[in-house]
């Protein structure tokens, strides 16, 4: 093979070029000897395995390596280069080789000719061989096939032939066992029966004993009820005698009076008719205007027993309601404040007071008449006490009505401008700080003493006043005035002195009043002081009142510290009016210029000083730091209560408003304080068991008629809005207010920086217009559905989101579906409407559910510690006072711990014998004894090595948990299981007016165990 490199000369431009030589004839390398190339060597060493080819794979072999022959021949002539000669040489140079080539490819298509009909004589041979061997091989399976059959057939017979010796064995074992187990049964059953007959005796022996005891606490009972029942009744013959006694001299007195009366009349007209003979002459005439008088006067009388009733009857009322000084101080704090507070209680004594005031103005006018003197005036003082009341006016045109009807609206209309002498809160609060001045008052200055100093003195003349008029004139205790009419208290002079008192009371009450409201306003700019600041730290403000970067939670914060402080003006403007706003905003911008001129100074800004002004003083500085813990009185400031302010609402109805009232007095309020406790207790009683997983248990144990109820009510619904959708002039109103709950629930759920997006996205007004149309837009309805599940699935957790997923592609099946319907009418596009939005609003109540639950397993592990005893032990302390007075406000504990107070000995006594006796009774003849037969939490049955056996009256939630601590006889705890069991072993059920105040949160828990205590007790009396 030569190669070169020439120039052409027409173009001047060197051509390289490649001169292949191919000898003619090959049969020079043909001789010489062979080398086999590794990779073809490696190939025909593989190709000796046994392994056959089907023709098919030789082909495709053969193909294969034509393939690379032709990639070989390509590659080796794209690399020859040419050489460069003379046009001359080089064609015929080009024309030998183009001759020698066809020559070499004629003589490698030959040999491939040649190498395949090798290949196929070698296949066919090879096919040969193999239609050979595989019917020798075939022959051998059938072979094999017999001998291996024949073989099984003996390995069967062999194994039947030892199953049924085994199975054989096994009966026999079987037998034995069971005639063992029937025996030991029996035993045990012997056992049991023999243990059954010593408890029931036990228990009977327990029953009659008790039923002798109580029947001997009945009969002593009984002699002591009769006793005191002759006692009552001697005291009360006694005193009925005395008073009839003192009616009969009483009647004397007046028939005496009376009888000269008459005489003296008669002698007067006997001298008058004597004197002025024309008056016989009109006698007829007067007879007939007196008979008409007193007719006139008794049916006035009547009209004034039913519309105003009488004196004695509006006495009688007040005395029912058992509000006097001996009930106010022996009835809790809570159970007064809520009598006081009732409608019924305040119109009673309203009324009394409204009569009492009557009946002063007209004593007063007639002893003016007498002695010209003037009462005191306490006009000035009423003014400081009287609430502002909101007349509307149907109720001033109803009562102008009425007064028209009486005929003297003009007296009435000055009666009602005029003040109440004697406000009916003021005078029941006078009882509060009799009975509770701890309650009421925050401090002991000089004005609480002079305030229940005068409390005390109004309370017993007006008790006074009471007694006199439900049982008339009463003797003085002064046996040295001569004269009967200085040892008589009569209701005029009694009267008198009352008023006398309510006057000093209501002086020092306005005083007490007066600093009490300036203390409230003190605190309430304080709070709102003390937020101003808490908002300038947490948005970090600037001086000018702005932030550029405000997130989300800062706006939130923001917005929530404007609503309470735009709450706590107008609780300053009710109470100081102006000026009171005035001294807020000053006290606010002030707080704001400390706080920024101490962090300008560098000192800690966590404690500006400010500078409240207020109506008694020009300035005070409290701290900002102290403010939030301050709890008791410092400085001579006194704290107000809530006590003595909810005493002044106008009524009930008017709790609701957030200027009535100062503290949580109301129902409700009280209704969510014992819910709250409540959910304490329980996070308490189920930390095994966690409270969430309780709640979903109790969900599903719901009553199913409540279910059946609740799934009709919702069925009735949604069918009452689809019949609306259905009628000839279809209603959509409910449709529209629907998707608006389905927006507000969303609201609700989402974030600030979504509900833009959420309004534009359900647009009321829009969806109104579009069904109000007449053209149902089903596509404009599902853009709305699929807004609304979206976010629903975006506002729902990782853990529940395929869920979400899997019922979203369900619904939007379903939906698909009935729109689908062969049905021109337009009843399967509202079906599907309503479908879609029962479905939206259903996931928005779980997704609410979810929430709540999350919240209460965060609040879970706060309220399982210490923290839940802290507020169950305040709140028992709000509803029922100190410890020292827990023999004054726990009188059923009192009475449930006094009636087991002198068995406890006894008791525990009998406990030990009856133990002592079933164990040293068992510990021969038997393997199991009882632990404790009476011990509070059930009984186990264990073995006498230490195995346990079981438990009979333990739940199994309990299994894996320790044990109750067995009673060792410490007096309290004895006191207390002695108590509980008498509590649970009660035939009548379990009510809150008979079980102790300390178990009032468990009596759900205390009545399940009663009733599995009387469970027992009839199964093991059978």
């Amino acid at each position: 093979m030569d190669t070169g490199v020439e120039s052409s000369p027409e173009t001047g431009v060197v051509v390289g070029g490649i001169a292949l030589d191919f000898p003619v004839n090959d049969t020079v390398s043909f001789s010489s000897p062979r080398r086999i190339p590794r990779k073809l060597q490696k190939r025909l060493l593989e190709a000796k395995t046994p392994t056959t080819s089907s023709v098919e794979e030789i082909e495709a072999k053969l193909r294969h390596a034509h393939l690379r022959r032709q990639e070989f021949y390509e590659r080796l002539s794209s690399k020859a280069r040419t050489k460069p000669r003379s046009p001359s040489q080089c064609s015929s140079h080009e024309e030998d080789l183009a001759q020698r080539l066809e020559a070499k490819l004629l003589a490698a298509e030959q040999k491939r000719l040649s190498i395949l009909a090798n290949a196929q004589m070698r296949l066919a041979r090879l096919h040969e061989l193999r239609q050979a061997a595989k019917t020798g091989v075939e022959k051998r399976f059938e072979r094999e096939r017999e001998r291996l059959g024949t073989k099984v057939e003996l390995r069967v017979q062999q194994a039947e032939a030892n199953r049924m010796l085994m199975l054989k064995a096994y009966r026999q074992r079987r037998a034995t066992l069971k005639e063992r187990t029937s025996q030991s049964l029996l035993r045990r059953r012997a056992r049991e029966s023999k243990y059954k007959e010593r408890v029931r005796a036990a228990i009977n022996q327990k029953r009659a004993a008790a039923e002798m005891k109580r029947m001997g606490l009945l009969e002593a009972e009984k002699k002591r009820a009769c006793a005191r029942l002759l006692q009552v009744q001697r005291v009360a013959r006694s005193v009925s005698h005395q008073r009839e006694i003192e009616r009969r001299r009483m009647r004397e007195k007046l028939e005496d009076r009376l009888q000269r009366a008459k005489s003296q009349r008669a002698e007067f007209l006997r001298q008058r008719g004597l004197q002025h003979s024309s008056v016989r002459v009109n006698w007829n005439k007067m007879h007939q205007q007196a008979d008409l008088l007193s007719r006139k006067l008794a049916r006035c009388w009547r009209q004034f027993l039913r519309s105003r009733r009488t004196t004695i009857d509006l006495a009688k009322d007040y005395d029912a309601l058992k509000i006097n000084e001996n009930c106010v101080k022996s009835m809790p704090f809570e159970q007064l404040a809520r009598l006081i507070q009732l409608t019924g209680t305040l119109h009673t004594v309203e009324g009394l007071l409204d009569r009492l005031e009557s009946r002063f103005r007209v004593s007063m006018a007639v002893a003016a008449m007498d002695h010209p003197s003037s009462s005191d005036n306490i006009d000035h003082l009423l003014k400081r006490v009287a609430i502002p009341k909101k007349r509307t006016p149907p109720r001033s045109c109803t009562r102008s009505r009425e007064a028209k009807k009486v005929g003297a609206s003009g007296e009435y209309a000055r009666r009602a401008a005029k003040m109440s002498r004697y406000p009916v809160r003021i005078v029941l609060c006078a009882y509060m700080i009799l009975g509770h001045p701890d309650a009421v008052f925050s401090g002991q200055g000089e004005r609480e003493i002079a305030l229940a100093k005068s409390a005390e003195s109004f309370i017993l003349e007006f008790e006074l006043l009471i007694r006199i008029i439900l049982d008339g004139p009463m003797h003085s205790s002064d046996e040295e005035s001569e004269s009967i009419s200085q040892k008589r208290c009569t209701f005029r002079s009694q009267l008198a002195a009352f008023d006398k008192e309510w006057c000093t009371y209501l002086n020092c009450f306005v005083v007490w009043k007066v600093k009490d409201a300036q203390s409230l306003e003190e605190d309430l700019v304080r709070a709102a002081c003390q937020l101003e600041l808490s908002m300038i730290q947490k948005c970090k403000l600037t001086p000018g009142g702005s932030n550029d970067i405000l997130t989300h939670d800062m706006k939130a914060i923001q917005n929530q510290v404007a609503e309470d402080q735009k709450l706590l003006r107008e609780k300053v403007q009710h109470l100081s009016g102006d000026a009171g706003i005035e001294r807020m905003e000053i006290a606010l911008s002030e707080t704001r210029s400390k706080y920024f001129q101490a962090k300008e100074n560098g000192s800690p800004v966590g404690s500006p000083i400010m500078h409240l002004p207020s109506p008694s003083m020009p300035l005070y500085a409290p701290s900002v730091a102290n403010t939030a813990n301050r709890n008791n009185v410092s400085d001579g400031i006194e704290r107000p209560s809530h006590v003595d302010r909810s005493l002044f609402r106008e009524d009930t109805s008017s709790a609701k408003e957030f200027g009535s009232s100062d503290g949580p007095s109301g129902s409700a309020v009280g209704k969510l304080l014992t819910e709250n406790e409540m959910i304490v207790n329980e996070f308490l009683h189920e930390k095994r068991h966690g409270f969430v997983d309780r709640f979903n248990i109790s969900d599903k144990d719901e009553s199913s008629i409540k279910a059946k109820v609740r799934e009709t009510m919702e069925a009735a619904f949604w069918d009452s809005v689809m019949e609306s959708m259905k009628q000839d002039e279809p209603k959509y109103d409910r449709v529209v207010q629907l998707v608006g709950e389905v927006r507000d629930g969303i609201q609700e759920l989402a974030p600030e920086s979504w509900k833009q997006e959420i309004v534009e996205a359900i647009d009321l007004d829009l969806l109104s217009q579009v069904l109000k149309s007449g053209n149902l837009d089903i596509g404009y309805c599902g853009k709305i559905l699929e807004f609304a599940i979206v976010t629903l699935q975006k506002l729902s957790s990782p853990a529940q989101e395929d869920v979400m997923k899997a019922l979203h592609q369900k619904l939007l099946k379903e939906l698909t579906e009935t729109c689908q319907t062969q049905d021109e009418s337009k009843r399967p596009h509202i079906a599907a409407m309503i479908k879609g939005l029962r479905f939206v609003l259903e996931q928005i109540q779980a997704l609410k559910q979810e929430i709540s639950k999350v919240r209460i397993r965060m609040m879970e592990p706060l309220l399982t510690g210490p923290a839940g005893l802290d507020y169950l032990r305040k709140a028992f302390a709000n509803h029922y006072g100190s410890d020292s007075d827990a023999c004054i406000s726990l009188p059923l504990t009192m009475q449930w711990l006094s009636s087991v107070k002198n068995s406890e000995d006894q008791e525990w006594e009998e406990h030990k014998n009856s133990l002592f006796s079933l164990k040293s009774n068992d510990s021969s003849s038997q393997d199991f004894v009882p632990l404790t037969t009476l011990r509070t939490g059930g009984s186990f049955l264990v073995k006498t090595n230490g195995s346990a056996m079981g438990s009979t009256s333990v739940p199994s939630e309990t299994d894996n948990q320790q044990p109750e601590p067995e009673c060792t006889g410490e007096r309290i705890d004895l006191l207390v299981r002695l108590g509980l069991l008498k509590i649970v072993s009660g035939v009548s059920g379990l009510t809150k007016e008979t079980l102790p105040e300390t178990f009032m949160l468990n009596l759900s828990r205390l009545r399940s165990v009663q009733a599995e205590i009387q469970k027992m007790i009839v199964i093991s009396t059978r």
